[in-house]
């Protein structure tokens, strides 16, 4: 059999691409609230994110008190996976860790902060808006490229015998 062959086979029988390493993990049936408690393990599988990650989260003071059993074990909320969600996305602004702890510090301290909180989400968005425009030119580069070298493999292509 040919590396071709077991390819085409390992393909037909495994339905995992390259593509499905790196997608987010399978969204689980979340519970009604007043039933919504998770371990650390649910978590992961909810979020994609490490155990040590949600530990290091709660140890910065990012995440806010999480419940525990009887035996000490964490237990997350459904309102615990929406500010872990509202966190992936302040990751994906490139938002500072020391930002995002002091905005759950702001949240913690209640409504009078509401100021505080609108300026640095707006500050945040700013840097995301600038480097959305950044990205762009960028993108224009490649496409010129991009452009430029389909032009010039075209017609080396027709000038060949």
């Amino acid at each position: 059999m040919t590396v071709m062959e077991t390819t085409a086979e390992a393909t037909e029988t495994d339905t995992r691409t390259p593509a499905d390493a790196c997608a987010a993990p399978p969204q689980q049936m979340r519970r009604p609230d007043g039933q919504d408690h998770y371990t650390i393990s649910e978590v992961v599988a909810f979020t994609g994110l490490t155990a040590h990650t949600l530990r290091w989260y709660e140890r910065i003071g990012l995440m806010p008190h999480i419940d525990r059993s009887h035996t000490g074990q964490r237990r997350y909320s459904n309102r615990d996976l929406d500010w872990l969600s509202f966190v992936g996305k302040l990751r994906l602004t490139g938002m500072p860790v020391a930002d995002m702890v002091r905005y759950a510090e702001l949240v913690r301290e209640g409504d009078d902060t509401y100021i505080a909180r609108y300026e640095l989400l707006e500050a945040t968005r700013r840097d995301v808006k600038a480097r959305i425009a950044e990205l762009q030119g960028t993108l224009a580069v490649l496409d010129h490229k991009i452009g430029f070298y389909a032009d010039a493999g075209r017609a080396l292509a027709s000038e060949r015998p």
